[in-house]
């Protein structure tokens, strides 16, 4: 379980390694371009009931910490459906359901474990 440090929230944010390895490179290329944008998910069951959205934003600190040592393997398809959701009006949407699905095969036409779609 990987953790976005963003700002100066005292929470941090846990989200699985392969899931975080793959919003790092999306959220480097918009900040990069100085775009923000939000990312969005439901709270896991042993936080209190709800959802969160942060607004990432250039001038705004942020750290990836990624409990493997090693990098994850990434999958261009993933990429490109969270750099698309995150060119959205709705932002990216993590579901934590998907996370613990286990690695992907990055050549595998299989679903992503994380699904990205506008928030409500």
């Amino acid at each position: 379980m990987g953790t976005l440090y963003y700002g100066g929230s005292a929470t941090p944010i846990h989200i699985e390694d392969r899931a975080l390895a793959h919003l790092k490179v999306v959220i480097a290329t918009k900040l990069r371009r100085d775009e923000s944008f939000t990312v969005s998910w439901v709270h896991p069951e042993d936080q209190e009931r709800g959802r969160s959205t942060v607004w990432i934003h250039p001038a705004i600190p942020l750290r990836f910490v990624f409990d493997d040592p090693e990098p994850t393997p990434l999958s261009r398809d993933w990429i490109e459906a969270l750099a698309s959701s995150a060119n959205s009006t709705g932002g990216i949407s993590l579901i934590a359901e998907h996370f613990d699905t286990g690695p992907v095969d990055v050549d595998d036409e299989s679903p992503q474990v994380v699904s990205v779609a506008p928030e409500d």
